[in-house]
């Protein structure tokens, strides 16, 4: 039999942890009890008698809640159910949760939180995930109007209660929430983006940058590049990535062209390299080092400063090289005239350029007479299966439907072809000038009118004759 530390038998005492607590005799039934944290609840261990003692009863219980203040929350369900077992038993039933109270909840104060959504596309490397990891990007690109963040309304908190019928105060929490910052605004309850443009968080605060400035190269770090507005990259462009800007780009190393789309200028100050399939357009100008292996078109001029090898190059105004800039082997489209230093080379790549015409126009020219092709080899091989004596009339009437459209379409096709001849000449006052040698071997056409080189030109310029239906090469 356990004796109270006071000497008062219904005194509490220590028991693993509870107190003891009893009303009566200390051979009665009674409770070892234990308060929660903020007493928000209260357990006890139900103890039956000892000897000839009392068994616990509800009536025991609820004089013992008494003596320690338990006024709210108690389970009278689970207490009996405690008693019953315990009387019937002759046994302890342990850690019964007998009385309950709640605990307050804080009050939140109302903050802007980030536009979930803006983060979809950013992802961590997996070297186990099959991902083309070229087609994700580490930055957060937004419209003009688009939503970067949403305004948490205030959540009222709530006074809690203990076991004692006493309340307990609230907290107050203040979350750390976003703020506009340039290039954005707010409008009923939401921070918009007044531009398209990256997006910056930094401190907290949002703001919008009219350009996109990567620090490194463009890779797998970086992903494509698809950018509304100017992009400058002060690394190099790795082989298998693209470019795609709204705006201007400028790269200050090399650049291994993949892919590349601008509707403003491009300035690449190491140099353009294609490996045979890069492929460039160009809204603006061009200006460059040099340009290798790679498919080039621009509207406004090209201006490189050492070489173009072995290249498909297209601008609707002009190529300007320096004294020393080398054309070496490829196509060249420039509708109002090159400079250079010199084109072609023997035992080289044969080099073909093409002035004073609307390379567009021509392509499409192109185009049209290769479908002209295909239709009239339809046209023949129906007309062949026409002919044959056991075709049925049904099948005859299909035929000649289908020869209809064929017809109709070449029709269509060759008016196309007429009206683009008078389109693709633009500009009779283009001229080619090189201040070194062109090499034998060079095809230079101004307005459709050709001149084969087949002996070294050095320092002249190239115009069109148009009474004499020919080029003359002029001294400069």
């Amino acid at each position: 039999m356990e004796q109270s530390s006071s000497g008062n038998p219904d005194g509490p005492q220590e028991n693993s942890g509870r107190q003891n607590i009893f009303f009566g005799n200390q051979n009665d039934g009674h409770l070892a009890v234990s308060f929660s944290e903020s007493d928000l609840e209260l357990r006890a261990d139900f103890i039956p008698p000892l000897g000839a003692g009392q068994p616990l009863t509800s009536d025991a219980v609820a004089l013992i809640l008494g003596k320690i203040n338990v006024t709210y929350g108690v389970l009278w369900g689970d207490i009996n159910e405690a008693i019953k077992d315990c009387t019937m038993g002759r046994r302890q039933v342990p850690d019964i949760l007998i009385a309950k109270g709640y605990a307050p909840a804080a009050e939140v104060a109302e903050y802007f939180e980030m536009n979930p959504a803006l983060n979809q596309n950013r992802q961590q490397a997996d070297d186990n995930a099959q991902i083309d990891y070229r087609s994700h990007s580490p930055f957060i690109i937004v419209k003009k109007d688009q939503a970067l963040a949403k305004l948490r309304p205030r959540k009222p908190g709530k006074e809690g209660k203990n076991v004692h019928g006493v309340s307990l105060p609230f907290a107050m929490i203040r979350p750390e929430g976003i703020s506009g910052g340039e290039n954005t605004r707010t409008e009923k309850n939401l921070i918009l983006s007044n531009i398209n443009g990256q997006l910056i968080e930094k401190k907290k605060v949002l703001q919008v940058q009219e350009n996109l400035v990567i620090k490194g190269s463009v890779g797998y770090s970086t992903g494509n590049i698809i950018f509304p507005g100017d992009v400058m990259i002060e690394g190099p462009v790795s082989d298998g990535f693209k470019i795609y800007s709204g705006g201007s780009v400028v790269i200050k190393q090399t650049f291994d062209v993949t892919e590349a789309i601008t509707k403003g200028d491009l300035a690449v100050a190491g140099g353009i390299i294609g490996r045979g399939a890069g492929l460039l357009k160009v809204g603006g100008g061009i200006r460059t080092k040099f340009i290798e292996n790679c498919r080039a078109a621009a509207r406004k001029t090209i201006t490189v400063d050492s070489d173009i090898i072995n290249s498909s190059v297209f601008t609707m105004e002009n190529i300007e090289m320096g004294d020393k800039g080398l054309i070496l082997g490829g196509d060249i489209y420039a509708v109002h005239g090159i400079k250079a230093g010199g084109i072609g080379r023997k035992a080289g790549k044969a080099t073909r350029i093409h002035c004073g015409i609307d390379f567009t126009a021509q392509q499409e020219k192109e185009k049209n007479n290769n479908h002209l092709h295909i239709l009239a080899a339809k046209l023949a091989k129906l007309k062949e299966l026409m002919a044959a004596p056991d075709l049925d009339d049904e099948k005859r009437a299909k035929m000649q439907e289908l020869e209809r459209r064929l017809e109709e379409e070449q029709r269509t096709a060759g008016a196309r072809v007429t009206d683009l001849l008078g389109q693709i000449n633009t500009d009779e006052n283009a001229v080619v000038e090189v201040t070194g040698e062109i090499a034998p071997g060079t095809l230079i056409e101004i307005c459709q009118i050709a001149l084969f080189v087949d002996e070294p030109l050095r320092k002249v310029r190239i115009r069109l004759d148009k009474m004499g239906g020919k080029l003359v090469p002029e001294p400069l």
